[in-house]
Order: C-alpha cells, then sequence, then structure tokens
C-alpha cells in the first residue's frame, strides 16, 4: 500500500534501476538480506547500509518505542521507504499560500511504503509498544538529512 501525501512528487527514475520504493519493496520482503544486521540501541535509532550502488543506497533503521527522527527533509532528493514491523508516526509539514504551516499526522504499519519527493518535510517516530523496523531508500548521491529547528509540528511547549 502507499501513502502519498499531497505535496509528494517523485521525479521518474532511470528504468535500469527502477524507483525507490521497489527496492525497498523488494528488501523489505527478503529478509534472509537484513535478519542477521539487525540491532537495536537503547540510545539511538540504529541505521546500516544495506546495499549501493552508483544510483541508490538502502539502509536498515531499527526503531525501538520512544525512537525518533526530528522534522527533517532529504534536499533535493526523492526516496522511499518500506515498513518491515511495527508502526511508525509520521508528521508531515506542508507550507500553505499564507506561509502557514499545516502539519499532518499519519500511522504506518507493516507492508506500507511512503514516496517522497524533493523537500518533502517529515518527523518520524515509534509511538508503538514494540520495535519497528523500516527499508530506506535514497539516491547515492544525496546528502543526508537537514533538520528543521524550531519543529512547527511540535505541539510541546517551547522553553
Amino acid at each position: 500500500m502507499f501513502a502519498v501525501p499531497e505535496n509528494t512528487v517523485a521525479r521518474a527514475e532511470a528504468p535500469v534501476h527502477g524507483h525507490p520504493v521497489r527496492l525497498a519493496m523488494r528488501i523489505a520482503t527478503e529478509p534472509f538480506r537484513w535478519r542477521h544486521l539487525l540491532r537495536y540501541d537503547r540510545n539511538q535509532r540504529y541505521a546500516v547500509l544495506l546495499s549501493r550502488d552508483r544510483a541508490q543506497e538502502a539502509w536498515l533503521l531499527t526503531w525501538l518505542p520512544g525512537q525518533c527522527a526530528p522534522l527533517h527533509d532529504h534536499g533535493e532528493a526523492a526516496g522511499a521507504f518500506t515498513l518491515v514491523r511495527g508502526a511508525l508516526s509520521e508528521s508531515v509539514a506542508r507550507n500553505r499560500v499564507d506561509h502557514d504551516t499545516v502539519c499532518s499526522q499519519h500511522t504506518l504499519h507493516a507492508g506500507q511504503s511512503r514516496v517522497f519527493g524533493p523537500e518533502y518535510v517529515h518527523a518520524l517516530g515509534n509511538a508503538g509498544r514494540t520495535p519497528a523496523v523500516s527499508v530506506h531508500v535514497y539516491p547515492a548521491s544525496a546528502r543526508g538529512p537537514r533538520p528543521y529547528r524550531p519543529d512547527p509540528c511540535d505541539e510541546s511547549p517551547q522553553r
């Protein structure tokens, strides 16, 4: 199942490499490729590179309850992720015409995928009671996530 918010337009990828969501979904269904790499770190979410070629790289991430990736984007990169196990909550930030920021909340469950385009701004976290596992695919040339502060989706009081 795909979950694609209104502001997401992923660029067409080269047919040789395929769309990032296809790779994420395929890897998610091939646990022999990643099961032995599963680790859980109490202090931060765990990430390990699964594969890389000239066009794309795939990452395995594990999320213990309460772990999150604060609001960020991936610059000009388009990518995708598939949830393998558990559930993740996602906050997606969109700027409206009046320059106000609107945040929408989504919960993704095992088997669901998210496709995102350039400058897609979101936060992910495990608000559940069990660990979550996800596979993320980005262009090999993509830079790491760019954080956003203050987080317009954070409803906690500012200190």
